[in-house]
């Protein structure tokens, strides 16, 4: 099997595994808590709290459920195109950080396909933030990382292949 191959077989089984986290905390709260019941779990840090989410976070977007699958699937094709055809210069992070992102994105988009809104279960009490699951942690620690690392630290992502 060629390295292209092992490299996306590898996306592959981390995007099942967020996918299956996040599926599994959410069958929990599901089963367990009560639509918008309070749940303490380390008081004055977080609670747990089951709510549906049918737009974004700040609820942004609410009810435009074809927007997501719409921006769901050009992500998918995306991500094919660039293991397979054009690869984009990512580093091997940067391709684990992709894969954390997908696999977040997955995981809220099986919630819109299968309940027509994401199940989101983490509130905070220390600042005023809406209410997230395991799927937007993947996506948003994704993102942070991977633009930490391209400006930082991927210089090579930037250079002008036309300067050569």
């Amino acid at each position: 099997m060629s390295k292209k191959n092992v490299r996306f077989v590898l996306f592959c089984l981390f995007v099942a595994a967020v996918v299956a986290l996040d599926q599994w905390t959410k069958w929990l709260v599901l089963e367990n808590i009560p639509l918008y019941q309070k749940v303490e779990a380390i008081p004055g840090l977080f609670y747990l709290t089951y709510v549906q989410n049918t737009g974004a976070a700040f609820s942004v977007f609410e009810g435009m459920r074809w927007l997501f699958i719409i921006i769901f699937t050009v992500l998918t094709i995306a991500v094919i195109f660039e293991y397979f055809k054009s690869p984009l210069g990512f580093t091997a992070f940067e391709r684990w950080c992709i894969a954390a992102i997908y696999g977040g994105g997955l995981g809220n988009m099986i919630d819109r396909i299968r309940l027509g809104y994401v199940v989101d279960m983490i509130a905070t009490d220390f600042m005023e933030f809406p209410v997230f699951n395991v799927a937007d942690m993947f996506i948003t620690c994704g993102c942070i990382a991977m633009m930490v690392s391209l400006v930082f630290f991927n210089k090579e992502f930037w250079k002008d292949e036309k300067k050569k």
